[in-house]
């Protein structure tokens, strides 16, 4: 019988953890520092805590760390990883070191079920929830996890159809007997599922990056089928009942697409719909996917684009591609093709 991960765990969790073992109320601060702040592996490292505490506890539970099963190098310096989670499933996660910043960007589910018709992860299906965890675990046993400046929850799965987990991890890194990080160094995307997207304003202070990729409906449900249940009119009149003050920031994600959506009446169809939205647009290539009729915008378009946002007032930048020899790239991370060659290798 397998044992229960501590890691992952929030404070209110582990403190139901040592009463039900009968321990002393705050043991539960000590096991939370121990995970949190001093990173150990096993729990007979957890030396304040009396002997007695430490084999009830191993009883039951483990600390809960998986290494990285394999990592590719990027010609840029960008590092993708791979993590086994539970039932024999991967999952990918990108580290992008800078001169001034290490971002790590990490998964929230195996696998997607909102079909979006220019990322690799939508192909490779859904097939579950990560848990707070198996979030964590990304982060917990990087190689590099000392040096991160900031977290994206921008890899694979959709964040906010994974709620309940996405906000507990955020818990974990951003409270005081946590990672104790400011959240102001994490940005969480969402294609746009409004009901979880105001439960994340409401219940956590890190940044929100929305996928808009097109301001017009039928456009962007050839994009992104999420449009036809939230359309960006609906996630735009969402984020206004919010005042966000001056820290937070709203981002608009916009992968450009030749002769899709790259055109001077996009540029006039986004400055009608952010209209009155304190954002920043970030524009982006898009990296070919296998089989996809989509191609990328030429980087003079894309710079006329930003130029043409920029001059209403709205900031814009063209985000530089990272890792894309290795597949790392906005919209490459899946690991079905990975699976398919393991199952391979068993016959």
């Amino acid at each position: 019988m397998s044992k229960e991960a501590l890691y992952g765990k929030t404070l209110s969790e582990l403190k139901t953890c040592v009463k039900d073992l009968g321990l002393p109320a705050f043991t539960s601060k000590q096991i939370a520092d121990w995970l949190y702040k001093k990173h150990v592996t096993t729990i007979d490292d957890m030396t304040n805590l009396s002997k007695k505490a430490r084999t009830e506890l191993n009883d039951k539970y483990e600390v809960g760390l998986m290494p990285p099963q394999s990592f590719q190098e990027s010609v840029d310096g960008t590092k993708k990883y791979l993590y086994q989670t539970s039932n024999n499933q991967f999952i990918e996660a990108a580290y992008l070191p800078e001169d001034n910043r290490n971002t790590l960007c990490i998964s929230s589910q195996v696998g997607c079920k909102m079909g979006c018709l220019f990322c690799m992860t939508a192909r490779q299906g859904f097939q579950k929830n990560l848990t707070s965890n198996e979030i964590l675990n990304q982060i917990a046993s990087l190689p590099e996890r000392d040096t991160l400046t900031n977290v994206v929850y921008m890899g694979m799965g959709e964040p906010m159809d994974n709620i309940e987990n996405v906000l507990k991890s955020l818990e974990i890194i951003t409270a005081e007997w946590g990672y104790a990080w400011s959240p102001r160094r994490i940005n969480v995307s969402t294609i746009g599922v409004v009901p979880a997207m105001r439960r994340f304003i409401e219940e956590s202070e890190a940044h929100l990056a929305i996928s808009l990729h097109s301001p017009f409906n039928d456009e962007r449900k050839q994009l992104m089928p999420i449009e036809n249940v939230y359309t960006a009119e609906k996630v735009i009149e969402a984020l206004r009942d919010y005042d966000f003050g001056r820290q937070r920031r709203i981002s608009f994600e916009y992968i450009m697409f030749k002769g899709v959506n790259d055109s001077p009446q996009h540029v006039k169809g986004l400055l009608q719909l952010l209209n009155g939205i304190k954002c920043r647009v970030n524009l982006i290539h898009f990296h070919p996917i296998p089989n996809s009729p989509l191609e990328g915008s030429d980087y003079k378009t894309m710079e006329f684009f930003r130029d043409k946002l920029s001059q209403k007032g709205i900031t814009t930048t063209i985000r530089k591609s990272r890792g894309e020899d290795i597949y790392a790239a906005c919209g490459l991370l899946s690991t079905k093709k990975l699976i398919k060659e393991n199952n391979e290798k068993d016959y």
